[in-house]
C-alpha cells in the first residue's frame, strides 16, 4: 500500500500581541545567546550510551554463544581400570590394565535440534534489542518534548509579568489621576503574584524533564540541556491500513512471538527425538602381565521406551505441544492488541491535530484581539480592569493548552512509531 502523502502544516506569527513568539526576548537578556537542543543528535547518543541498551545487546552476545555449545557432543570419557592389584598398588605388578575411550552419540537430528532452538532463542533476544531501542527512542521523545513545553511555559509566564508590569503601571498612572481605583492596582499585584508562584512549578517540571533527559542519555541528571526546538506540524506520513499491516510485519514483540513458536515446534520434535536410545561407543586396550595384550571395546544404547520412563517422554512431548499453542495464542492476542494500539492512537493524534488548528485559527486570534479590544478600553475608560485581567488571563491559559497540545501530539507519534516500528 503506498503511503500517503505528507501535508504540511504553516503556522503564522500571529503578532507580538501573542507573547509566545517572543517572549524569549522578553524573559532572557537580549545579549545571552541560546542553545538549541536537536533531537536527533540525542536520540543518537542515548542508543549509543543507554545502559539498558547496552545491556540488551550483550545478551544477544551472549545467546549467539549459547547456538555452538548446543550442537556439539558432550565430552568424551578416558579411564583407567587396574585388575589383580596388590595392596600397595604397584602398577608394575598389576596383571592387567585396561584404558579406556568412550564417547556418547546421540540419534541423528537431536543436535540440530537442540542449536535450532538456541538460534531461535538469541533470535527473540534481537527482536527485544530492536524492541528496547525503540522503546529508548520513544522515551527520549517523550522528555524532549516534555522538557519543550516546561521551557514555553516558563516563557508564556515570563510574558505575561512583562505584561501585567505594564497593566499595573497603567492602573496606578489612572488612580494617582482619579481616573482608576485602587482595587484595579491591588487586582493587577495579585495576579502578578499568582503568576511568580507558578514560576517554582514551572521551574521544578522543567528540571525533572531534563533529568529524564540525562538519565536516558547516562549523563549527570543535574547536567545542564539546550532549549528544545518547536516540532513542525504535519499530517501523519500514512494511512492506517499501511501503518497496521507494517506492525503486523515488523513489530520486533511480534517477531519475537514469532520466533517464540518457532522455538517450541523445535523442542516438540526434540521431544519425540528422545524417544531413541543414544548410543554409547568405548574403546579399550588391554595391557596384561605375562599374556598377550589386546583390544576390546563394547557398544552401550538406553532403553527410554521402557515401561516405567516411557511415561516421562509422552509428557516432555505434551509440555513442548501446549508451549507452542500457547505461543501462538500470546501472538495473535499481541496482534489484536497491536492494531488496537494503532488505531487508537492515530485517533488521538488526529483529535489533537483538529484542537491545534482550531487555536491556530481561531482560539488564539480570537483570544488576541479580545485582549487588544479590553486594552484600548481600559486606557479610554471603556472596559473595566476586570474585563482586561480576564482577556489576559484567557491568553496565558490558551496558549498554554496550545503548547500542551503540540508536546502531546509529539508524545503520542513517538508512542506511536515505537507499536508501528518505524519513524513516521
Amino acid at each position: 500500500m503506498k503511503p500517503v502523502p505528507r501535508v504540511c502544516v504553516t503556522f503564522v506569527v500571529l503578532s507580538t500581541v501573542w507573547f509566545g513568539s517572543f517572549n524569549v526576548a522578553m524573559a532572557k537578556s537580549s545579549k545571552e545567546t541560546i542553545t538549541f537542543l536537536e533531537l536527533q543528535p540525542l536520540i543518537q547518543e542515548a542508543l549509543q550510551r543507554n545502559p539498558e541498551v547496552a545491556a540488551a545487546r550483550e545478551q544477544v552476545t551472549v545467546m549467539q554463544e549459547r547456538i555452538l555449545q548446543a550442537g556439539t557432543l558432550e565430552d568424551p570419557e578416558v579411564k583407567i581400570q587396574l585388575w589383580n592389584t596388590p595392596e600397595t598398588l604397584d602398577v608394575t605388578r598389576t596383571q592387567r590394565t585396561i584404558y579406556g575411550l568412550a564417547q556418547r552419540f546421540p540419534v541423528p537430528g537431536l543436535l540440530s535440534q537442540k542449536e535450532l532452538i538456541a538460534a531461535r532463542e538469541a533470535s527473540q533476544i534481537e527482536q527485544r534489542l530492536a524492541a528496547k531501542i525503540l522503546d529508548i527512542t520513544a522515551s527520549l521523545k517523550a522528555a524532549y518534548y516534555e522538557l519543550f513545553y516546561a521551557e514555553k511555559a516558563m516563557d508564556v509566564h515570563h510574558a505575561q509579568i512583562m505584561l501585567l508590569k505594564q497593566f499595573f503601571k497603567i492602573a496606578n498612572a489612572k488612580f494617582k489621576v482619579g481616573k482608576g481605583t485602587q482595587v484595579d492596582v491591588l487586582r493587577a499585584q495579585v495576579e502578578l503574584s499568582k503568576l511568580f508562584q507558578h514560576l517554582p512549578v514551572l521551574d521544578q517540571r522543567k528540571e525533572t524533564a531534563q533529568a529524564q533527559l540525562n538519565i536516558l542519555l547516562d549523563r549527570d541528571p543535574q547536567s545542564s540541556l539546550g532549549v528544545p526546538r518547536q516540532p513542525p506540524l504535519q499530517s501523519l506520513g500514512y494511512s492506517l491500513e499501511h501503518m497496521q499491516e507494517h506492525a503486523l510485519r515488523s513489530r520486533p514483540e511480534l517477531q519475537e512471538a514469532e520466533f517464540a513458536i518457532a522455538q517450541y515446534q523445535a523442542a516438540t520434535k526434540l521431544a519425540r527425538l528422545r524417544y531413541y536410545p543414544q548410543l554409547r561407543v568405548e574403546l579399550q586396550r588391554w595391557q596384561n602381565i605375562n599374556a598377550d595384550n589386546g583390544f576390546g571395546g563394547n557398544v552401550t544404547l538406553n532403553i527410554p521406551f521402557s515401561f516405567w520412563t516411557k511415561s516421562k517422554y509422552d509428557a516432555g512431548v505434551r509440555e513442548a505441544s501446549a508451549q507452542v499453542a500457547t505461543a501462538k495464542a500470546r501472538k495473535r492476542t499481541l496482534e489484536n492488541f497491536t492494531k488496537f494500539q494503532i488505531k487508537d492512537l492515530v485517533a488521538q493524534i488526529q483529535a489533537i491535530d483538529q484542537i491545534v488548528t482550531l487555536f491556530h485559527s481561531t482560539v488564539l486570534p480570537q483570544a488576541k484581539q479580545t485582549l487588544q479590544a479590553a486594552n484600548a478600553g481600559y486606557r479610554t475608560d471603556r472596559t473595566d480592569f476586570l474585563d482586561l485581567i480576564d482577556a489576559e488571563r484567557a491568553l496565558l491559559n490558551y496558549q498554554l493548552d496550545y503548547f500542551r497540545a503540540l508536546a502531546d501530539r509529539e508524545q503520542q507519534l513517538a508512542h506511536l512509531e515505537q507499536v508501528v516500528g518505524k519513524e513516521l
